[in-house]
């Protein structure tokens, strides 16, 4: 009989599938974010945390840190204005960075006792 949470474990972590499938996460999460970017939002990271969320849940914690590391870049380079530059953050931008971080590592580290906790009852 198979388990119905086998799904979470097709991608092991640390493998290149995994930062694949972060890479693809984040693909979408920023071509969603320029598409709402273009009718004026100004919510910066928020197509970024289902994106590591579901990096997370179906690659392992590194797939979801990588994912969060490389968020910051993409949102400072590309939707924080002036747009395609990286210009000095004002505080409200680097708050906005703590809190983002402090946001995706507690996801991860949800996620991460979430596929523990299914390898456990799985066994």
């Amino acid at each position: 009989m198979r388990n119905k949470p086998d799904y979470l474990f097709r991608v092991k972590p640390w493998s290149l599938s995994a930062f694949a499938l972060a890479l693809l996460a984040l693909l979408i999460a920023t071509t969603t974010q320029a598409i709402l970017a273009s009718f004026g939002t100004t919510l910066y990271f928020a197509t970024f945390f289902p994106a590591i969320l579901a990096a997370s849940l179906l690659a392992g914690a590194p797939a979801g840190i990588f994912a969060a590391a490389l968020a910051i870049p993409i949102v400072w380079w590309a939707f924080m204005p002036p747009c395609f530059e990286f210009n000095p953050l004002t505080p409200d931008d680097g708050n906005s960075f703590v809190l983002f971080l402090l946001s995706s590592s507690l996801m991860i580290w949800i996620s991460h006792l979430y596929r523990e906790a299914l390898v456990i009852l799985r066994d």
